[in-house]
């Protein structure tokens, strides 16, 4: 029988049984329960389990993440499975994935432009009694697009031009650029989560209670949600390039990453246009945001 590590003679990589999707499957579901649980404040067996529940599926769900991606790792750094026939094949995998996220926001686009463009739709009585016929909706006080959001702007612009910089680095065998250029990234992703949560907390409106406040934080708060997956995904590549991973013909964990924080750009932009500049166009602004 061939072992099941050594180096096929073909293209393909037939991967070997793994216990992560079973176990994964089995935290996700604890960590889904829990927070059931946790949110009814619902007991299980007569005693609220729900927050332990909920922390330890969340932290044996991290546990699969960092476990399952090390053996891929693995399998590209020391085993050599990852031919150019795979690369092609986990190329359109990503592309199939930020595909999805395009839909992903696709429908938080769709909910704002909705509630904004028919928001004194006669069949909407509802909707016409809380926004009040208009929008930015009655007695709703926004941001200052050209405060905050706009230096958040820059920062993110700005990033996109380091992990280009990072790449570039990496395919001309910089590696001292590519180090540097990931780590200035890291830097500015995390100091645009910072403003966003600087500026979350001091808004003007709430989540609740507001067809504007609730468009406003799903579709900003799920961006920014990327945005913190983004620097993690970056912080990972960092260690690894310091490792010595990467080189200029094998890196898809670095490009998937540079591929992942681009489109994390685009959507920001098409946010701050919309909903930061369209969408509070007239509106009475809060003073001091």
């Amino acid at each position: 029988m061939a072992d099941g590590h050594s180096k096929p003679n073909h293209d393909y990589h037939l991967v070997d049984p793994s216990p992560w999707p079973l176990v994964g499957s089995i935290f996700a579901f604890i960590m889904a329960v829990g927070a059931i649980a946790y949110m009814k404040n619902m007991p299980v067996l007569g005693i609220k389990v729900g927050p332990y529940m909920l922390g330890a599926g969340f932290l044996g769900v991290l546990y699969v993440m960092a476990a399952w991606w090390a053996d891929v790792i693995k399998e590209a750094e020391h085993e050599g499975f990852h031919t150019r026939v795979v690369q092609m094949s986990h190329r359109y995998g990503m592309i199939l994935f930020i595909a999805s996220e395009v839909m992903f926001f696709v429908a938080w686009f769709w909910a704002f432009f909705d509630a904004s463009l028919f928001s004194g739709e006669v069949i909407q009585q509802a909707r016409v009694e809380f926004t009040g016929g208009h929008w930015p909706p009655k007695g709703i006080e926004v941001l200052d697009p050209w405060h905050l959001p706009l230096f958040n702007t820059l920062i993110l612009l700005t990033s996109g031009t380091t992990v280009t910089w990072a790449h570039h680095g990496l395919l001309h065998g910089d590696r001292d650029a590519l180090k540097k250029g990931l780590l200035l990234t890291i830097a500015l992703g995390a100091l645009f989560t910072a403003v966003q949560v600087f500026e979350y907390a001091h808004a003007p409106f709430g989540f609740k209670g507001s067809i504007y406040g609730a468009t406003f934080f799903m579709a900003t708060g799920f961006h920014g949600f990327h945005v913190l997956v983004g620097t993690i995904f970056l912080l990972v590549c960092l260690f690894r390039s310091m490792s010595g991973h990467f080189n200029s013909q094998q890196h898809l964990g670095f490009e998937f990453a540079a591929w992942y924080w681009h489109f994390v750009d685009v959507v920001w932009l098409f946010l701050f246009c919309c909903i930061y500049v369209w969408g509070s166009w007239g509106a009475a602004v809060a003073h001091g945001h």
